[in-house]
């Protein structure tokens, strides 16, 4: 399963420029002649789509707000009802997706995202009451999952090699999109207001859907048979490696906790730390935008080690020094000892979700790789959903240091359910 041995020091040539080494990873490897054009295609659709979907976390309780909501708890309630529910809906139907990305193709994945959260960006901005806003942040989840339906094309086009060089370079797209987003959404909401933000969203998928429709190339689908239509049903009990894939699963689900659980309460927690209240908003967005940063900066090169040693170990050390990290979390003194702690933790967990995707990709038949990677992101759209609750929960009943050490908890004890998975196949 391992890609590690041979793998390249630096970034092959594409198959299309007729190089040998190119020729042989496109064919021996399983890349496409086009794949290196379709990742970078998708690394901008991909960026496009999380600015455009995160641009609303700023002003979200000030949409609210103006759609007639009044009282700060049903402010409060309407917003994390509105946020929640596009993760809740997109957890249900990301498995229909992956299985329809293996029967139809995947580009059709990719335009009817890009192509339906433009209508829904353009329906968001003409909402008239908190009651179509949270239905349309429904459909945003049912109708998106353009970066999950990339991640399936770029994991099966690359050449199986540099599947985590490619894979940590698009997880670097959906950081930086989640860093430039809200601070966008921050900078235009005051100046063209709330739905003109949304139309401006709207303009910017539309654009990756033309680039999408223009510029990406699959292979020709197969012809659909009874045989290969059995084929593609995800059957757990004959999967091949499926302690390996659950292993994975359950890490890209706590990953997304340890992530989540921790995000809505860092405002609560740098209030505590500083003593001027008009400063706690900007450090709780640059105590975000540090993790956000470290992952995007680290993702690409820890993607390539997972190539080189084997992307399992790369799990298993993310994992550890994520949850060795967020010990000293729980007891800084100051806003910027949060910051620099929150920066090596995004440098720490880099790897995971790319490693994540990569393994699974190389152990599962091709048939189904588009149906368990949907499954895959159901379980890390649950973590997006269980993080908050958890979060609120043991926040509010044990402290705020509690959190950070039961989702350092959560971490290492994933990094040793992955280390007895490496250790039964014997590596």
């Amino acid at each position: 399963m391992s890609a590690r041995d041979g793998a390249p020091q630096t970034e092959p040539e594409d198959a299309s420029s007729g190089s040998p080494i190119s020729a042989s990873l496109a064919g021996d490897q399983g890349g496409t002649p086009f794949w290196r054009r379709n990742l970078y295609v998708a690394l901008f659709g991909v960026c496009a789509n999380i600015i455009a979907l995160s641009l609303v976390i700023p002003f979200l309780p000030i949409y609210v707000e103006d759609l007639g909501i009044t009282g700060h708890a049903h402010i409060s309630q309407w917003s994390g009802l509105a946020y929640g529910i596009t993760y809740f809906m997109a957890a249900l139907v990301s498995p229909i997706w992956g299985a329809l990305a293996d029967r139809r193709g995947r580009k059709l994945i990719l335009l009817r995202a890009s192509f339906g959260i433009t209508i829904v960006m353009i329906l968001l901005s003409l909402v008239q009451n908190v009651q179509q806003l949270v239905v349309m942040r429904a459909v945003a989840g049912v109708l998106g999952g353009y970066a999950a339906a990339a991640t399936i094309l770029v994991a099966t086009q690359a050449p199986r090699n540099r599947s985590g060089w490619a894979l940590g370079l698009l997880s670097s797209g959906i950081m930086a999109g989640n860093l430039i987003g809200p601070l966008a959404g921050g900078i235009l909401q005051p100046v063209i207001g709330v739905r003109g933000t949304f139309r401006v969203s709207a303009a910017l998928i539309f654009l990756a859907f033309i680039l999408t429709a223009t510029l990406i190339r699959e292979d020709r689908r197969p012809a659909i048979t009874p045989e290969s239509r059995r084929a593609t049903k995800v059957s757990w009990g004959t999967l091949p490696n499926r302690g390996l894939v659950f292993a994975m699963m359950l890490t890209a689900f706590l990953l997304l906790v340890a992530n989540m659980s921790i995000e809505p309460i860092l405002t609560l927690v740098i209030g505590a730390l500083v003593d001027d209240e008009s400063h706690v908003a900007l450090l709780a967005g640059i105590v975000i935008s540090a993790t956000a940063l470290g992952s995007m900066l680290a993702a690409p090169s820890l993607g390539r080690l997972g190539d080189r040693i084997g992307a399992q170990r790369v799990v298993i050390a993310s994992l550890i020094a994520g949850g060795l990290l967020l010990i000293p979390q729980a007891f800084v003194t100051n806003a910027w000892q949060l910051v620099g702690l929150r920066f090596l933790m995004g440098l720490a967990l880099a790897g995971l979700l790319p490693s994540v995707t990569s393994i699974i990709r190389l152990s599962v038949p091709d048939a189904i790789a588009g149906s368990v990677l949907g499954v895959s992101t159901s379980a890390q759209f649950a973590g997006q959903v269980a993080g908050p609750l958890v979060g609120g929960f043991v926040g509010g009943r044990f402290g705020m240091e509690w959190v950070f050490l039961i989702t350092s908890a959560g971490l290492i004890a994933g990094a040793l359910v992955n280390l007895r998975v490496l250790h039964a196949r014997g590596e």
